[in-house]
């Protein structure tokens, strides 16, 4: 009897199978128990008819408490009303470790507090897993489409000497009796990585401690940040739509039964194709005026801007050309527009806001001194970066994209602290 997974049951119908797994949920009559496993790789329907397992096993098999681990063995039968297809004619089950509680997320309606705090238990729902099951699609795909498109992986480190984005956003730690933070991108060396090979990119956690309690925000966060010599800020452009289509279509493809799972409309994910808007930051500012928002001259998008914005397209939105005094202090400033940046960000449709945000960065070694300064930042904590621009500088750009928001977008999930495993908030850090 072959010991399989119940994603592999489907290949196996009309052979007997052994499922390793856990009693999810369990619906009975007099002579019949329809069993609701998981095992990681899915949920099954295994049905056990009394009078081929005995009354013992049958009776016992109606008083085990969901969630207890079980191994049950049987053969696997094509069904068109079972949800998969197919289901598992249970001839064998033992229990490995039948559950002390009543386990405590019911069927019930329970409360976003309550499920925070069972986080733990909340990942075996099958909404969950679906998610995370999207979400390690997602991953699969960033790495697969630079490691075939001739880029080097880099990692980035997660001490760090100084603010990469804004000093009010740091978290501080003690590093042997000088100050250190947790980064906020791994951006900065990724120019230096880029300088050495070319094409690089790193992929890990990031942090801000921007005290913000949105639906868009985590304090811990995944980002993936490719760098690339010789780029210009079309070249940066192009990079992000080509990656964006790939990876997006990658997951459409491979997680369809998860995704109709979450019920998310797979036709406004498939209109995520070449050639995506692009309108410059003034232009932006217009559709918000038309819409009836204040916006105040110069100042940055809010989450209400970028919604009222992406209204007006069927697929993510490219803005470029912000002004130069609301990004960091590495944007390179347009030569024909010096009050304005030369970058971009990417705005998903559906309010699910910026995904994406990059640009070409300043390679020239005086600009570069002469912005750390009006930051107020350390120069000498940025000799290493200004070495860059000293020895062989050229025109570089690159950009990152935040792995929950996308995650969040693709699965039509509104808040991303349901698509990382263990959401760090302002108020939550258990568990």
């Amino acid at each position: 009897m072959s010991e399989v997974t119940i994603e592999q049951a489907a290949q196996l119908i009309g052979q007997n199978v052994t499922i390793k797994g856990w009693l999810y949920n369990r619906r009975s009559s007099k002579k019949l128990h329809f069993l609701q496993i998981r095992d990681g790789s899915g949920y099954i329907q295994a049905v056990m008819f009394k009078p081929e397992v005995g009354d013992e096993v049958f009776e016992a098999a109606g008083r085990i408490p969901f969630e207890s681990s079980v191994i049950l063995s049987g053969e696997a039968k094509a069904d068109e009303r079972s949800p998969l297809g197919y289901e598992i004619g249970v001839s064998e089950l033992r229990v490995v470790n039948e559950a002390r509680d009543e386990y405590p997320i019911s069927k019930k309606e329970h409360g976003v507090d309550f499920l925070m705090e069972h986080r733990h238990l909340w990942l075996r729902s099958k909404r969950q897993h679906a998610i995370l099951r999207v979400r390690a699609e997602l991953v699969a795909a960033i790495r697969d489409y630079f490691d075939s498109n001739g880029f080097l992986l880099v990692d980035a480190p997660i001490f760090t000497p100084a603010a990469c984005e804004g000093t009010t956003t740091l978290f501080q730690t003690d590093y042997f009796g000088d100050k250190a933070y947790l980064t906020q991108s791994g951006q900065l060396y990724m120019e230096a990585a880029a300088m050495a090979h070319g094409k690089v990119y790193c992929f890990g956690p990031t942090f801000r401690a921007e005290k913000s309690k949105t639906r868009r925000h985590l304090t811990e966060f995944w980002m993936v940040e490719p760098e690339v010599a010789f780029l210009d800020l079309d070249g940066d452009m192009d990079l992000a739509e080509d990656f964006l289509c790939y990876i997006v279509q990658r997951v459409v493809s491979k997680r369809e039964p998860e995704l109709r799972l979450l019920e998310r409309d797979l036709s406004k994910l498939e209109l995520v194709r070449k050639p995506f808007p692009r309108i410059s930051y003034d232009q932006a500012v217009a559709l918000i005026r038309e819409q009836g928002l204040e916006f105040e001259d110069e100042d940055d998008f809010g989450a209400e801007h970028e919604t009222a914005i992406s209204k007006n397209y069927d697929r993510p939105v490219m803005i470029h050309r912000y002004p130069s005094a609301v990004k960091a202090f590495y944007m390179k400033r347009d030569p024909q527009r010096p009050q304005r940046a030369l970058c971009v960000d990417v705005i998903a449709p559906e309010g699910v806001g910026e995904i994406i945000g990059g640009g070409q960065r300043e390679d020239e070694l005086d600009l570069l001194q002469q912005r750390i300064d009006e930051h107020g930042l350390p120069r000498e904590a940025f000799q290493w970066y200004l070495d860059l621009r000293r020895y062989g500088g050229v025109p570089h750009a690159g950009f990152g994209l935040g792995v929950e928001r996308t995650v969040g977008w693709l699965c039509g999930v509104p808040h991303v602290r349901e698509v990382i495993p263990f959401p760090r908030l302002m108020t939550r850090i258990y568990p």
